[in-house]
């Protein structure tokens, strides 16, 4: 573990905090000094150096000025994205004052050309807007109050609603879990958005966070397969690392706590199970099959917390 907590720990400021917080058990005032630098170099600000006056990134809300769909995979450069991963990397608030008003002046989704803050459609993509908006001070409401009206009978989210889907999704649940996580967090919620989120953990919790409720058989390979970043998938590893943060302990997690272990490497690490395809600003993680260490990060941080 000491050999791991050591690699882990030669990393950029965006997990080093992390690994100092979560895993080493530093001083408050250690890894606020890390985290403070997650704004002013490495992965943190080279994304921020990337943003445009208009307070976008790649000129669009979901996706890249531009983009045709004739690409190779989904890009991951715009605006959206860009939000998130400097939100969950622990960048400041402060360091993007202006962005939520530039945003809502000018930035408009690339569905029907909705504002931006007011959400559109997707799940996800709402789950996000609302955990990046808290983030940044904005009245976000409306979008919360949005998965309460949007929540389906069996208990989850799924994005195909707008098609006419009527059974949830484990990846647009997890997703939607996530910013109503977030929403509670920064703002304590409201009793319906707190209601709504434990309905949707009862959906992934009586599915055992991986199996079809109907056939009990595993919901597909992608359970067990660990990519990094997470992007908008579902793995049992993803939930886990969910549920920790929301502080839900639950007997039916233990197996899929079990696919976690099985994963670990010989050398106390866990393998990068590919990357989702699509145009970048620049690479945080390694290659399929490589050790990562954002994944051994979230997997030992799972671990540790369902342990003790």
């Amino acid at each position: 573990m000491r050999e791991v907590t050591g690699w882990l720990l030669e990393s950029d400021p965006a997990l080093r905090w992390q690994v100092q917080r979560d895993l080493v058990g530093a001083l408050e005032e250690v890894w606020l000094a890390t985290r403070a630098l997650v704004g002013v170099e490495g992965f943190g600000a080279r994304l921020l150096a990337a943003q445009g006056s208009d307070g976008m990134w790649a000129g669009g809300a979901f996706f890249p000025a531009g983009f045709d769909g004739k690409e190779e995979g989904q890009p991951w450069t715009a605006t959206t994205w860009s939000l998130t991963s400097l939100r969950e990397w622990g960048v400041e608030a402060a360091l993007l004052e202006g962005t939520a008003e530039l945003l809502a002046a000018g930035c408009r989704w690339d569905y029907e050309g909705l504002p931006y803050w007011g959400g559109e459609v997707d799940c996800c993509i709402n789950s996000w807007t609302l955990a990046n908006g808290v983030w940044l001070g904005v009245d976000v409401r409306g979008i919360a109050d949005w998965f309460v009206e949007h929540q389906l009978e069996d208990g989850g989210w799924n994005c195909e609603w707008v098609e006419g889907s009527k059974r949830s999704s484990f990846h647009s649940t997890l997703n939607s879990l996530k910013g109503l996580l977030a929403y509670e967090v920064a703002t304590g919620g409201t009793a319906e958005t707190k209601a709504a989120r434990v309905r949707g953990e009862e959906y992934l919790l009586a599915r055992r966070l991986c199996r079809r409720l109907s056939t009990q058989e595993v919901v597909g390979e992608w359970v067990g397969r660990f990519r990094s970043p997470f992007r908008w998938g579902y793995s049992v590893l993803n939930a886990m690392d969910y549920f920790r943060e929301a502080g839900r302990k639950d007997p039916r997690m233990a197996e899929a706590v079990e696919m976690i272990r099985m994963a670990r490497q010989a050398d106390g690490t866990w393998l990068q199970g590919g990357r989702h395809p699509g145009r970048v600003w620049f690479e945080v993680d390694v290659d399929e099959g490589q050790p990562s260490k954002w994944l051994t990060f979230y997997a030992l941080r799972v671990l540790e917390w369902w342990e003790n």
